[in-house]
């Protein structure tokens, strides 16, 4: 396995993470349980999740998706084979959300729980809390990491122009760095990504692991004509791609999987895994099959051609 750095962390990782929003939702327990035994058989022991994971499913508080993990772990004695990433931030309801220094120490020891685990590989802020000083949040990461219970931290979702003042904030308090950033990006929404926090998480070492990585499943091509996506829990998310231009790219995405012998999904992965910069994508899939896929689309190398076509035909996003 050809292992990337996270960042300067310390941390090495697969080219490819696996998305574990799905764990306990849309794949129950003895899928989840049968994807990770895959991710941990073939090398690929990159795994993401959150504590708001999958508050938003009826019935559900958040906490599922670690939860799950945790009893794998502890079921396959597999703690000291995985990377472990989640996040906190999100809204979990009763007022259990935001980056202050008292609720990331309440919610690290419920991750910690739920996971079975001593300590957080990865622990990445959510999303940005304009409301609490960045220095009170890389504070309270330095005591998590000193303790042993974080080794390394991240962010998601957080403009250019917060990761920069975060970044100016750590070097000058000597706190701990943001090593990761999570932000959406692929081959159908590249503008956000590109434009600032590419330039910056690259001139500054930071690795990135993209989420949406195949725009909600645009890129697979199972959404071909307006309204394919209607009734399922992704159309708000993959309608917007459902126009001329975003059409016209899957018929080149199509051209490029045939002469790959590769579907559209592997090519997509394929073509951020040689993003210059790009740490891992994130990904999902509610069954090995799905799984087995989308991990020959990390063993696909592109050729040059093909890279520039998708280049280009891509350029800033296919949304309406």
């Amino acid at each position: 396995m050809d292992l990337r750095p996270l960042g300067r962390s310390g941390l090495s990782v697969p080219p490819f993470c696996f998305g574990g929003n799905v764990f306990g939702w849309t794949a129950d327990e003895a899928t989840s349980f049968a994807l990770l035994d895959r991710l941990l058989e073939t090398g690929f022991t990159f795994v993401d999740t959150a504590d708001v994971y999958s508050a938003w499913a009826p019935g559900h508080r958040g906490g599922e998706s670690e939860a799950v993990i945790g009893r794998w772990l502890k079921d396959r004695g597999a703690r000291d084979r995985m990377t472990i990433a989640t996040k906190v931030g999100m809204d979990m309801g009763e007022g259990r959300k935001g980056l202050r220094v008292a609720y990331v120490e309440e919610a690290v020891e419920a991750s910690l729980r739920r996971l079975g685990t001593d300590r957080i590989d990865l622990y990445q802020s959510h999303t940005d809390d304009a409301e609490t000083p960045l220095e009170e949040t890389l504070s309270a990461y330095d005591r998590l990491i000193r303790a042993g219970k974080v080794r390394a931290i991240g962010a998601s979702n957080y403009s250019a122009a917060r990761l920069r003042e975060a970044l100016a904030v750590a070097a000058r308090e000597n706190l701990p760095r943001y090593e990761s950033l999570q932000p959406g990006y692929s081959l159908a929404d590249r503008e956000d990504y590109e434009a600032e926090l590419e330039p910056l998480c690259r001139e500054e070492g930071i690795g990135v692991i993209s989420y949406f990585s195949l725009a909600a499943g645009f890129l697979t091509g199972k959404y071909r004509q307006a309204g394919a996506a209607a009734g399922r829990a992704r159309e708000a998310r993959v309608s917007p791609y459902l126009n001329p231009r975003g059409l016209a790219f899957l018929d080149l995405l199509d051209a490029v999987a045939r002469d790959h012998g590769a579907t559209p999904a592997q090519v997509s992965l394929a073509w951020l895994i040689a993003r210059p910069g790009l740490t891992a994508p994130i990904a999902s899939a509610t069954s090995v099959a799905q799984l087995d896929e989308l991990l020959g689309g990390v063993r696909l190398a592109l050729d040059p051609a093909a890279v520039a076509r998708l280049d280009e035909a891509s350029r800033g996003s296919l949304k309406s």
